[in-house]
């Protein structure tokens, strides 16, 4: 039998020299997939679908529908989101590149680094934000489109170039990581047109997402409030030397989130009751305790418990709403 060695050798000298440089070209191919993937921010990419996703099982399991084709209209729902997120989160690092290269925590990526040219970083995230609208139209609705093109436009035209501007920055930046559970509501909504993000399931959801990611963003800004300042942001712990202000708004903020994540199983009590209220009451309080150590201490530890705290708490709501939504409406 012949192996590949004495293939190679039987090649002659020619393929003994090619077999290194095609190693060499297959791990560039690697190295430049890794940095383009880089530049999507993964994993911002993969909450945005996951939450679209969750709108759209949480409006899907208020009518009937056919499994198979329901399954691929959620299919097409995330990969459009997928895309459009993806593309935003590109342009968003094409346009903060030099302030970027002056942070410690972002001085790695890819254009600071070199690693991409900057042209094709801006033409990755215009084409997959065009992309991701034009598969969310063609499969899912006008509709679901224009909320995700709202989001492409409201982080990359507004919350981007106010981010150096204004502390407020991050209350404009819940907006579009506020929005996506609707892109999936109203795909699969039987009210017409706009009126489906006039639901109070799908405002229930974009109500809970803007208000989580308050004392999240505030607690990464706190932590890393000097890198901040190199790269040239105004986030609020740079106006608050102490820390006052910065840990009692996320104080109130984590006092809100409890009532926001009550509220999916107040205007949807046919498919969230107790299981959900459970873990909805008592991981909001573990967030409020943590944030309550937060405003007492005002250290760098204390403020780290609160990001992961609410890093924790997300998955474990989200998951809690899908499976009791799923098992009440299909095997109950």
């Amino acid at each position: 039998m012949e192996t590949a060695a004495t293939t190679t050798l039987s090649a002659g000298p020619d393929a003994a020299q090619n077999a290194p440089a095609s190693a060499s070209r297959r791990i560039k191919a690697d190295t430049l997939w890794n940095a383009l993937v880089e530049c999507t921010k993964p994993g911002i990419t993969r909450l945005v679908t996951i939450t679209s996703l969750v709108g759209f099982v949480m409006g899907a399991s208020l009518r009937e529908t056919p499994i198979t084709p329901l399954l691929l209209l959620a299919l097409a729902c995330g990969v459009g989101t997928a895309l459009s997120a993806a593309g935003a989160n590109a342009i968003n690092q094409y346009m903060e590149r030099a302030r970027d290269a002056r942070m410690a925590r972002t001085a790695q990526r890819p254009l600071p680094r070199g690693r991409l040219a900057p042209h094709a970083v801006a033409t990755l995230g215009w084409g997959l934000s065009l992309l991701g609208c034009l598969v969310l139209w063609a499969f899912c609705g006008a509709v679901p489109a224009l909320v995700s093109a709202a989001c492409v436009v409201s982080y990359i035209a507004v919350y981007t170039p106010l981010k150096p501007m204004t502390s407020l920055a991050t209350f404009v930046g819940a907006l579009p990581g506020a929005l996506p559970p609707l892109i999936g509501w109203s795909t699969v909504s039987q009210s017409p047109g706009w009126a489906s993000l006039l639901e109070w399931g799908g405002l229930s959801l974009f109500i809970l997402m803007t208000v989580w990611q308050i004392p999240h963003f505030l607690a990464i800004a706190w932590m890393y409030r000097e890198d901040y300042a190199k790269g040239g942001y105004a986030v609020l712990p740079l106006a608050d030397p102490t820390g006052s202000w910065t840990s009692a708004t996320i104080c109130l903020w984590s006092a809100a989130l409890i009532p926001a994540t009550l509220l999916p199983a107040s205007v949807m009590p046919e498919r969230l009751g107790l299981p959900y209220l459970t873990v909805a009451g008592f991981s909001g309080v573990v967030v409020l305790w943590l944030s309550v150590r937060l405003f007492i201490t005002r250290g760098r530890r204390e403020a780290r418990q609160v990001f992961f705290g609410s890093i924790v708490h997300l998955p474990l709501l989200l998951m809690a709403m899908v499976a009791e939504t799923i098992i009440r409406a299909y095997f109950l």
